[in-house]
Order: C-alpha cells, then structure tokens, then sequence
C-alpha cells in the first residue's frame, strides 16, 4: 500500500528521539470484526520492534511484505524478521493455526506484545489491514515518528462471504497499471478479495493476444471519445488508446495474489465487439470495415462519423468466430490463474443473427427455436470449453434468457446487474444456481450519490432480489461495478467509490445481524483522517448521504443532460470549505 502513501513521509527520522503518537480513543474497524474486546492500556509499537514468525510457512512472507507496506510510510522502513518457537515479548508475533477458518484471524495486543493468528496466510494478511486501522492516522503525516500507541484490544474475525469484489472497467477510459496497483491496494485495504478486471468492449480491447496482434494495434485505439453524457452526440475528436501486454497482465495478477486477490478477466463474447471487428470484420455475420466506435452504450447512433452500418456480435454460424473465441481463451487462461472466467453474455442484439444465413443454418442443425437459444447454444458451448481448462464460466444474468441454456451445469455462475428484477436469474439462484450479486441499486458505484445513496448500498439484502432465505447459501458474494463512461480521472472515480466500497466491504464480512447503518458511519467517519492520509478522494456526508429531495431530483436532471461531474465538483466545493 505503499504506493498511496505521499513519498515525503517516508523520511520519518529513525533516531530514538521523537514524537509519540498516542493511540486513537475508539477502536474503529471497517468491515466490523465479528468479536471486538477492548482492554485497558496500549502497546508501544516503534522502528525496532521485531516481527517474529512462529511458523516455517513460506507463504507467511506476504504477512511481513504487508506490515512493511503499512510501517514502512511512518518509520521509514520496515519491521526486522526473525524466527522463534514460541510468542516474544516486545514483538509482533505471527502464526497460523490450521483450526481457524482460512480467511480467519485473532489479532491480540496487551501491553507486551501483539500478536496475529490467521488460519492461513490469508487470514493473518486480513489481521494486518485491520492493525494498519489501528494505527493513529496522524502516524502517516507526521515527521520524525519515533513510536505509535496501538491500543489493548482483542480482536477474532472472519468473513461471511466468500466472493468480496470490486470491478474496473478500463474499456471506456484506461487505466495505467500503476493506477491498477493503486486500485489492487484499496481493495485490499478493505479485505475485499476478489478483482473483476473489464478488459474487452465495443470501445477498445485492452488485452495482448499474440495469436491476433491486430486486436491490440488496431482495436485499442480509437478516433474520438463521447463526451457530456449519454444523450450526447458531443465528441473529442482525439486520439485515445491504452492496453496491458501479457508480461502486464501476470504483473498485476502477481502483485494481487500477495495481497489476497484474485483476478478474474471479463472478455465479452458474444456482444460489445466492434473492437474486434474493426481488427477482424470477418468474424462478424457480415464483413464489414468499421473503425473502433467511441460511443458508449447499447444504443449507438449509427450516423455518426459515416458509420450508418456496423457489428457488435459475433457470427454464430462461422467456424473461424468460434475458433477464435477459443483462441483467446487459450491465451486468457494462460495469463489468469483464476478458477473463474468472466465472459460478458449481456445485452446481444440479435437483429444480424435473424438476417445471417450461417446464423439460421446453425438454428436448423441444432433444432433451436430462436436466437436466445442461439446464444443459450453458444454459453453451454463456452461454459464445456472452460471445463476443460479447469475453469468456472461467469456470465451476467442475461445468459439465463434462453431456456435450453444448460442450468444444471455447475460451471456456470451469474452475475446478477439488472435493475429491473429479473425472473430467471431469481429462478437460477433458487433453484441451486451460483450467484454473484451485483444489483444496479446497490452496487453500481458509477451512477450519481443522488441516485443511490451511500445507505443503499449498506441496505443490501438478497432477499431484496428475489432471493428466499433458504437459497441464500447458493449467493457467492458481492461485487461493486466501476463502468468508466463518464470517469476520465482517479479523482472523480475515487469520489464515487469511496465511501461505498466500505459499505460494499461490510456488507461482503460482516455477519448481517450486526450490522447497523449509525453504528458503521460513525466508524467510517473515524476512518476519514486515514482515507486523507493515503491521498483517497471520498465523498462527504452532503454528498453520499443527500437529505434534499430537491437538490437530488435537481442532480439527477442535471446528470441526464450531461453534467455527469457535478457531485465531484460539489464535492471539492464542501472538502475546501471543512466539510467531512
């Protein structure tokens, strides 16, 4: 976490005189803990204090990497390692007891030493975030810190769910990959586990695949970029451009698997193509030239710039369509470890299918009655194709549409997006389907604070989304969406995310009896000194919790035709003048 952390602090002195910073009066932890005890007293944490492992698990190196992350911003370096047989006093003692659950830790500080237990090395990485929560936020802007006070507390946790996600969209704008780490970090902070990486879309595929090279040299780039919002026909007529090469890619994977996180690609197929099409028109039912459109949406404008006619899905009735979807799958699964692979399956249009006499002869061979169940033909294809790479299939709810999709396959899980309740993926879910719930309402981090308000996101239940108490079980987590469209800096994609990604974090850990929307604001408003001291851009309370139903209908309005930075701008307005 390093990385977001202002460099001059790093020059704390490292002399033994020096300010103590003395520990915060709460214990305010962001997912709540399951068990919290609060003793009397603090323990001294200072540049000499030793990390001891009590365990020869290699694995327990990403613990110390963590606490280096974390003390490195306030001393000026890390912690020394050791190893011993037994717990030290004056240290940081570290082990794992296979007993836990996994993801579980007990974080124990007395006025002698510390101490982390986590049921693997997962589970103590967990136990970290919540010590760097511990540590005073004033740690992190002060020079010549010679020790911090962590208080006496007792604390045992672990998650409820085991699917915690966050998705980047990086198709619309592009992120760097030092803003990928940046995110990876965040995420991690928040003891959210999993990293939904939107890599492929109409506007531009982001992903090196070396059997096609022209996926990347042509359809990464585009001519000119909406602008103003989803009316608009206004455009910056500018060249944009951005993808990861694979030596990228396994960086990243790399640099989230020290900190817990799996990396789960999402390549769309069958729809949100043109970038493919612009490289390889032939995979299209018709062959078209277009270039890589910069309209976003599923309701393109088709006059703009003399495209009067273009593709956006691929032909089902051509071999080399299918054999390149199987091209790239061999390369994604050699660049992702993740035992999921996200394939798209949203919002297809079917008008090209029905005209395509290729489409049509495959509907007759296979006696499918329309083009859903075309496409239900082409996902249980995909989905028996990832089982022979040892991967799970994940799909937005969509895929569910056509009823010869094979819902008895166990390799198949949905995503759950639509804002309109969707009667088949709430018949999938409750009828032992795997689920990942990333409802519109609750999670869409994108859309405005005057829309969805921080509470909603808090507020989620799946029992909201049709899904009965008895079937919960089959709900695997999750996942709060990050789509780019109107997001073109960090800035404003921080404003919008936090502090809903705390709610989306204690809604994913915490267990649901004990939540409580007072009890978690007053803990996050204990938290915002720390998200100024990491340089994190959130929203205040006038904005993420608007009380003016005017003032909302007035953004919201405003929002439609086109000011889609407005909060942000507010935002700045209330920061500058003290607001929290």
């Amino acid at each position: 976490m390093k990385r977001l952390i202002p460099l001059v602090v790093l020059c704390a002195a490292l002399c033994g005189c020096g300010k103590v910073i003395p520990a915060d009066d709460e214990v305010a932890v962001v997912p709540l803990p399951e068990r919290v005890v609060k003793g009397q007293g603090t323990f001294l944490l200072t540049a000499s204090t030793e990390a001891v492992l009590l365990s020869g698990d290699d694995s327990l190196a990403c613990v110390t990497g963590a606490l280096d992350e974390v003390l490195e911003p306030v001393f000026g370096k890390g912690l020394r390692v050791r190893h011993a047989d037994v717990p030290l006093d004056g240290a940081l003692n570290i082990s794992c007891d296979a007993a836990m659950p996994a993801d579980g830790y007990r974080l124990e500080i007395t006025p002698g030493r510390a101490e982390i237990v986590g049921g693997s090395a997962a589970g103590a990485f967990y136990a970290v975030q919540t010590l760097r929560q511990l540590i005073p936020a004033a740690a992190y802007g002060a020079a010549n810190v010679r020790a911090v006070e962590l208080p006496v507390v007792t604390i045992e946790d672990k998650p409820c769910l085991g699917y915690r996600g966050m998705m980047l969209d990086v198709c619309r704008h592009f992120s760097p990959i030092g803003e990928v780490k940046r995110f990876i970090d965040i995420l991690a902070l928040h003891k959210l586990n999993v990293f939904h990486w939107h890599l492929t879309d109409d506007v531009g595929w982001r992903v090196e695949i070396k059997k096609y090279p022209l996926l990347t040299e042509i359809g990464s780039k585009r001519a000119y970029t909406q602008l103003d919002g989803w009316q608009s026909t206004k455009m910056e007529e500018k060249l944009y451009s951005g993808y990861y090469t694979q030596e990228q890619i396994k960086e990243i994977v790399a640099y989230a698997k020290e900190r817990g996180i799996t990396v789960i690609p999402e390549i769309d197929f069958p729809a949100h193509c043109a970038a493919v099409f612009s490289a390889y028109s032939n995979l299209a039912c018709r062959d078209l030239k277009r270039d890589v459109p910069g309209y976003f949406g599923a309701k393109i404008p088709t006059k703009l710039y003399g495209q009067k006619d273009w593709n956006r899905t691929l032909c089902m009735g051509k071999e080399e369509s299918l054999q390149f979807v199987y091209d790239v799958l061999d390369e994604i699964c050699e660049m992702f470890d993740s035992p999921y692979i996200h394939l798209g399956g949203d919002e297809a249009p079917m008008d090209e299918w029905k005209k395509c006499p290729n489409c049509q002869r495959v509907m007759k061979e296979n006696n499918l009655k329309n083009e859903k169940e075309l496409q239900g033909w082409f996902e249980n294809k995909l989905s028996q194709f990832l089982k022979t790479k040892d991967r799970q299939m994940i799909g937005w709810n969509e895929i569910l549409a056509a009823e010869n999709v094979n819902k008895s396959d166990k390799n198949i899980v949905a995503q759950y997006w639509t804002p309109i309740r969707d009667r088949k993926a709430e018949e999938y879910v409750n009828n032992g389907g795997k689920m990942i719930m990333s409802n519109h309402q609750s999670f869409y981090f994108d859309m405005p604070y005057a829309k969805y308000p921080l509470k909603k996101t808090y507020e989620y239940k799946p029992e909201n989304f049709g899904v009965t108490k008895d079937n919960v079980k089959n709900v695997l987590g999750v996942e709060g969406e990050v789509w780019t469209e109107w997001i073109r800096d960090r800035e404003r994609l921080e404003m919008l995310v936090f502090p809903r990604m705390q709610a989306l974090s204690e809604v994913a850990w915490s267990p649901e009896e004990k939540r409580d929307f007072a009890d978690f604001k007053a803990r996050l408003d204990d938290f915002k000194p720390t998200f100024d001291a990491l340089g994190i851009n959130y929203a205040v309370d006038k904005i993420s919790l608007p009380k003016n139903p005017f003032k909302r209908s007035k953004i919201l309005k405003l929002f439609s035709k086109g000011n889609t930075d407005l909060e942000n701008q507010l935002n700045a307005q209330y920061k500058a003048k003290g607001e929290r």
